[in-house]
């Protein structure tokens, strides 16, 4: 009897799980979300590489590319003397819809940097982006931007 109890409470948590991801946020119609997962994996990809798409008036988000540990990673801030995370990126951007392309040494002996790019969604109104790459071969902000504006019409913004 108890095998059945468990195995019937998986399964509501699961239908519950489903129920909950349903009413979140999502992307446009007519953006596919495995598209976009490959689009920017062409563009910037990697494992120390963070995107996420977000709502302008809130800085929710509706979509990420990698995961929530990579994406949580407080890096160098390159415009002040401070650490940040994709998610401050995005609801700044979100706030002021100010694009930024920065750079700078993630690395104290230069051997290592980080490259941060955020501004609005070109093509979609009320939707922004934040993405950072970390690495011995991050891209500069500017380049990554300019990617990543290519990868997002060719996801179908």
């Amino acid at each position: 009897m108890r095998p059945a109890r468990e195995a019937l409470a998986l399964i509501l948590v699961g239908v519950a799980a489903l129920t909950l991801s349903a009413c979140g946020p999502r992307l446009p119609t007519g953006v596919d979300p495995e598209r976009l997962d490959q689009a920017v994996s062409d563009a910037i990809g990697g494992p120390n590489t963070c995107m996420l798409i977000g709502r302008k008036d809130s800085g929710k988000v509706v979509w990420r590319y990698n995961t929530h540990m990579t994406c949580a990673r407080a890096l160098p801030a390159c415009d002040r003397p401070a650490e940040r995370t994709v998610d401050d990126l995005l609801k700044a951007t979100a706030k002021d819809g100010r694009p930024r392309k920065l750079s700078c040494d993630s690395a104290p002996d230069g051997s290592r940097g980080v490259g941060w790019s955020a501004g609005p969604v070109p093509g979609r109104e009320g939707l922004v982006y934040a993405a950072a790459m970390e690495g011995d071969r991050a891209l500069p902000g500017l380049i990554m931007a300019e990617k990543l504006e290519g990868a997002l019409k060719d996801a179908g913004f």
